[in-house]
Formats: C-alpha cells, structure tokens, sequence
C-alpha cells in the first residue's frame, strides 16, 4: 500500500506560483498512474490533472490547462504540480491520488483512484 503527502501550499497573490509536491511511501510511485484533484470552498472535490505511470501522457481539465502542468520524479518518488498564473478561483484543498492501474489520456480523469493523501491548502488572493 502507498501512502501520500501533498506539501507546497499556501497564501499566494493572484498572478502567482506555486509549486505542490506529493511524496510517496510504502511503495514505488514508478507503476502508479497519478491524479491531482482539488475541493473548492463549499463545493465537490474536482479534478485538475493527471499524468500516465509512464509519463508520457497527461490530460488537464480546461480551466488549468496551459496554466498547470504536472511532472513527475520516479527516482524521488514524488510527483509534482507547478501552478502558475493563479486565480482566486483556484483557492481550494488540493489532493494527490494514486492508482496501479494504467490509464491514460481522458482515462486520467476517474475519480476511483485508489489512494489519495490528505490534501494541502492553496489560497490565492485578488
């Protein structure tokens, strides 16, 4: 079993970076596909993005593609989520998630990922 912690959040002005990081133990990320997803103040948990076990393929929802892209270090164990040009609206609980099966492209999206962490806190002000 895999366990995950998220870091990097925090108070940022809108226009700003960010960079999160989502650690892994327990296992080697290397066979995992890898998901971010995101809940909003008073909203439902949303996905953001997702990248292949392999890498080779990522898929981002449309109100952060082009703005976000996610990465990943397998030697680190550690999968990362540059956040640039933040808006207010992306203020949110953000959560890794982990899954051995192999998807990829839209297949990244599902929400039954198997494992997530337990989130880090992103605020952007205006």
């Amino acid at each position: 079993q895999v366990q995950l912690v998220e870091s990097g959040g925090g108070l940022v002005q809108a226009g700003g970076s960010l960079r999160l990081s989502c650690v892994a133990s327990g296992r080697s990320l290397s066979s995992y596909t890898m998901g971010w997803f995101r809940q909003p103040p008073g909203k439902e948990r949303e996905f953001v993005g997702g990248i292949s076990w392999s890498g080779v393929s990522t898929y981002y929802a449309d109100s952060v593609k082009g703005r976000f892209t996610i990465s990943r270090d397998n030697a680190k164990n550690t999968v990362y989520l540059q956040m640039n040009s933040l808006k207010p609206e992306d203020t949110a609980v953000y959560y890794c998630a982990a899954d051995l099966r192999k998807w990829a492209d839209t297949y990244l999206k599902r929400y039954d990922y198997n494992y997530w962490g337990q989130g880090t806190q992103v605020t952007v002000s205006s």
